[in-house]
């Protein structure tokens, strides 16, 4: 099948002198389903709808946006599998200089705040023609909520770009729908009752009732749809810019308003205007994920870009098994975007992919992952259907694993089996994360992993090991992670291999302080582990880890929480764990002279324990910190 037409030449050579619906992209285009906008085109395509790519236009003019004219329903928007801000700054605000997503790694291919830029550009060309706004940008910033680029409270992205329409999450749904609809004649303007969108109600330029008929007289008058139980109303946008307790309320709302099958709709108001937010679309089933992989993906680049691209070089030989996680981690998107709903495609459906890929001719012998958002959590599911209709968990295995939930590795670890055993298949790596403290449930996949699918390194999560940071993190604590590392070293050791973990750790989180990333670094110390990289917490929109930051608070439980929000703190709390690095010992030694913890500088900056003849570390040892700065979350100072 040939590429999505990018010109109107590429248009015409497909018969087609008018589009239906043309998506402007932040990525370039990679023909792959990796990438939301090409899936999302070849789904519309599949359906019988003429579909164009805009790849990162000029933004400087709106002639770019005119390259396949006006299409005959709507633009669907997105920045790209980033949000923009994210992929252009560090978490120190520093400018990036590069750009995975685009041809020859430079950054300045999209602009900041993509979505609303688009979306003016498009509105200055054709001010007629419908917009719709998509993808992770827009799906996290639906609400109002913190920017920490500006460092401030935005209202939700679809005030501020001025669009017809905003859908958020996995747009399968939600947009065919919207495409049939409009196709049978509805205005969109008229279509309020769509899954998986959010829409703009209330007062129109003039000041006039868009919809002049009231609502319950208990709710604002812009909100028309719903009454009594299958609306809420969280605190408005004027109130969370004002008030850090109110913003704290109205995530905690939201969050709980994820699950499809028992979601209500969320209104917020805007001044004279509110934000509707329907519920989330359902998940696809099996058979319909099944029909979304096999769509005629090219699988490669558009032919016009001569350079090679990043995300795509590290994506063309891994296959996506399923999407959704139930973990609920604090800092993680997925639970506002893709659900924790587990959708798994069929094993069939995947042995398929792998035998069209490996006759690919640059293909040779080795797919570079299979797996999801967390790789164990193929096939999982809940084992009772109705209580899953009814569950307002943010997790499922967070404090505790649900008693409903299935964790049987049999499938997956059947998927692995006979993948690797496929005619021209040499290797298979899981390199998407896993979650390890599933892993004592499952010790079929946990052999089965250390066997034949780690390539000498597996990459694991724990993000931090002092509890009450964990707890914040939504995380397993320590005793997990010790558990899984003494098991995998032991099979390890056992099926005669060198492999290793390779932790991934988040410096700077809410919650966390300097005493607790020695304590951290110590007791890595002593497992005898060292990282190459930290991650310096980021608060990107929409996530729980984004509000504890802005807030100094826990929206579940509403304790005062630490926010360590200087550059200086933070970068003393990242150098702590990267104490074997000689260019981190300045700052080493900086962050020991403050906890008055020198006397631990031979231990942390010398042998390791083993070299020490097996000498343990004790890293319980109390902090010589005043009293007031001990960890203690009614009593520590919140960011200002």
């Amino acid at each position: 099948m040939p590429f999505i037409p990018t010109t109107i030449g590429e248009a015409r050579l497909r018969g087609w002198n008018e589009l239906d619906v043309i998506f402007v992209s932040g990525d370039a285009y990679i023909d792959h389903p990796s990438f939301g906008v090409p899936l999302l085109a070849r789904w519309l395509e599949a359906h019988g709808f003429r579909v164009g790519i805009i790849a990162q236009p000029d933004w400087r003019s709106r002639e770019p946006f005119m390259a396949l004219g006006r299409p005959r329903l709507f633009f669907a928007v997105s920045a790209g599998a980033m949000d923009s801000m994210v992929a252009h700054y560090t978490p120190a605000r520093k400018l990036r200089h590069d750009d995975a997503y685009t041809p020859g790694n430079r950054h300045g291919a999209r602009p900041n705040r993509a979505c609303i830029i688009y979306t003016s550009r498009l509105k200055e060309a054709y001010r007629d023609v419908p917009v719709v706004i998509g993808g992770i940008e827009a799906s996290l910033r639906r609400f109002a909520h913190y920017d920490y680029w500006e460092a401030k409270v935005r209202r939700s992205i679809l005030f501020d770009a001025k669009a017809d329409l905003l859908v958020y999450g996995m747009g399968e749904r939600p947009l065919l729908e919207l495409a049939e609809r409009m196709r049978g004649g509805e205005r969109l303007a008229d279509i309020r009752d769509l899954r998986g969108t959010c829409r703009i109600a209330g007062r129109s330029e003039s000041g006039a009732d868009t919809h002049p008929h009231p609502g319950p007289p208990f709710m604002p008058r812009w909100v028309l749809e719903g009454e009594g139980d299958s609306l809420l109303e969280i605190p408005s946008f004027d109130e969370v810019a004002a008030d850090k307790q109110r913003f704290a309320e109205a995530f905690r709302l939201a969050v709980r308003e994820q699950n499809p099958f028992c979601a209500r709709a969320v209104a917020q108001r805007h001044g004279e205007r509110g934000l509707v937010c329907n519920p989330p679309a359902l998940p696809l089933s099996e058979q319909e994920m099944d029909a979304v992989y096999a769509l005629p993906f090219e699988k490669a680049p558009h032919p016009s870009y001569r350079e090679p691209i990043p995300a795509w070089e590290q994506i063309r030989s891994s296959i996506t098994s399923h999407r959704g996680c139930f973990g609920g981690c604090a800092f993680c998107a997925i639970a506002m975007h893709q659900g924790k709903l587990i959708q798994s495609r069929s094993e069939a459906s995947i042995l398929a992919e792998a035998d069209a890929l490996a006759r690919t001719p640059w293909f040779r012998g080795s797919i570079s992952d299979i797996g999801g958002p967390t790789a164990n959590m193929y096939g999982l599911c809940c084992g009772h259907g109705e209580a899953m209709r009814q569950c307002r968990r943010e997790s499922c295995i967070f404090p505790s694993v649900c008693r409903h939930l299935e964790t049987g590795d049999k499938r997956a670890v059947s998927l692995l089996q006979k993948v690797r055993g496929h005619a021209g298949v040499k290797h298979v790596a899981v390199s998407s994360g896993v979650r390890y403290d599933l892993l004592e449930r499952q010790p079929g996949y946990f052999r089965e992993l250390l066997g034949h699918h780690v390539g000498g390194l597996l990459k694991v999560a724990p993000e931090h090991l002092a509890e009450h940071v964990t707890a914040l993190m939504r995380k397993p604590g320590r005793k997990a992670f010790e558990d899984f590392l003494r098991r995998f070293r032991d099979e390890s050791a056992r099926i005669g291999k060198r492999q290793h973990v390779v932790p991934y750790l988040i410096s700077g989180h809410p919650g966390c302080t300097l005493a607790d990333m020695l304590e951290l670094a110590l007791l890595l110390k002593e497992l005898g582990i060292k990282v190459e990289q930290v991650q310096d917490f980021t608060p990107t929109p929409g996530t729980l880890s984004t509000c504890m930051f802005h807030t100094g608070i826990d929206p579940e439980s509403g304790r005062r929480v630490y926010v360590p929000a200087s550059d200086r703190e933070k970068g003393l709390q990242k150098a702590l764990l990267l104490w074997h690095l000689p260019g981190e010992r300045k700052k080493v030694m900086e962050a020991l002279r403050e906890l008055g913890r020198e006397d631990v500088a031979g231990i942390l900056l010398g042998a390791s324990a083993g070299e020490r003849n097996g000498k343990r570390l004790s890293v319980e040892r109390k902090s010589k910190l005043p009293q007031k700065m001990k960890h203690n979350p009614e009593r520590l100072p919140t960011k200002t």
